[in-house]
């Protein structure tokens, strides 16, 4: 079975973790819940779940599969929560999804792809029983705001693999394979940036609909700490997408003015040599009656006279910065 906790709750205090085969109670004091956390369950797994908490065959099936997108869904009195997680893998972002199902006495999560399993919510949380005593709905809370908190992770390690490719394109221009990697790095982003999307579009639900079960008013503000991350992420991962934009273009307009330096130099160091030769080309004719073909200071005059246009223009070139 791939219950990975199951524990229940009273007042907000541990009562007792629940095995494989512990029967949960038909009633429950009204402080009472019950938290269940399950990874990658099979359709049979979760069917007696499902059969014991009364969960809605059409979130069991969203539950039961990956590469879901993040949403809020009514169901009667419950409420179902797909919430998507991150985690970097190389050079990708692999995302997961935990569907939450959260009733009056209950909060069953199913993890798909997502390496980070909440026992570190669990005991944060059981660390505190005057927030567990909220009841499910707060559960939810710090479950959405675990998720959220570990898309920063990814953020700083794509910041921090971007601004050293920003540094290095002013001393070196990127090649092709550097390129495309650049290019592959902003599909990434764009890609989380409209995970992250939905996410704020889940936050916005839980703030503000007022039909929303078992949310009650003193845990809804929590939802707002989740919208601001949320919105913060939003906020830098579109200011990573432009540093991906802009070290594409960046290397671009370097790269064409390294081009136009080594153009002008090619077209300086042409014009210097065209000087010779017009004047070789010119005396090289061999006509028998040209200007001083019998003066005897005439080749050295040659000479003196290529070196000295040759040495002007190499001096104006250097001036203008050509050369």
């Amino acid at each position: 079975m791939p219950i990975m906790a199951a524990r229940h709750y009273n007042e907000g205090r541990l009562v007792r973790e629940l095995g494989p085969d512990d029967i949960i109670p038909e009633d429950c004091d009204d402080s009472d819940f019950f938290w269940l956390g399950l990874y990658e369950p099979t359709p049979d797994e979760l069917a007696g779940i499902a059969k014991r908490f009364g969960l809605h065959p059409l979130a069991v099936e969203d539950a039961l599969k990956s590469k879901q997108l993040p949403k809020v869904e009514i169901y009667g009195d419950q409420l179902f929560v797909i919430a998507a997680t991150a985690r970097q893998e190389g050079d990708t972002i692999q995302s997961g999804e935990t569907a939450i199902f959260l009733g009056r006495h209950f909060a069953v999560t199913v993890r798909h792809g997502s390496a980070r399993a909440h026992t570190e919510v669990r005991a944060k949380l059981e660390s505190l029983p005057h927030k567990l005593a909220h009841g499910p709905d707060y559960v939810l809370y710090a479950i959405l705001d675990f998720i959220v908190d570990g898309y920063f992770p990814v953020i700083d390690a794509i910041e921090d693999r971007l601004l050293l490719v920003e540094e290095s394109v002013m001393d070196t221009p990127l090649d092709a394979e550097e390129i495309r990697h650049l290019y592959g790095q902003r599909h990434e982003i764009i890609r989380f940036q409209r995970i992250v999307g939905l996410m704020k579009d889940v936050a916005n639900r839980l703030i503000g609909a007022d039909d929303l079960p078992w949310i009650d008013e003193a845990v809804r503000p929590y939802f707002r700490d989740i919208w601001d991350h949320v919105q913060r992420a939003e906020f830098r991962l579109q200011g990573l997408r432009e540093v991906a934009a802009s070290v594409v273009d960046t290397n671009s307009l370097l790269e064409q003015q390294r081009q136009g330096v080594i153009t002008r130099q090619l077209a300086s160091w042409a014009a210097i040599l065209a000087v010779p030769t017009a004047i070789a080309g010119i005396y090289g004719m061999n006509f028998e009656h040209m200007p001083e073909l019998g003066w005897s200071f005439g080749y050295p005059f040659a000479l003196a006279l290529m070196g000295g246009i040759c040495g002007l223009l190499y001096r104006r070139f250097k001036r203008i910065g050509w050369l």
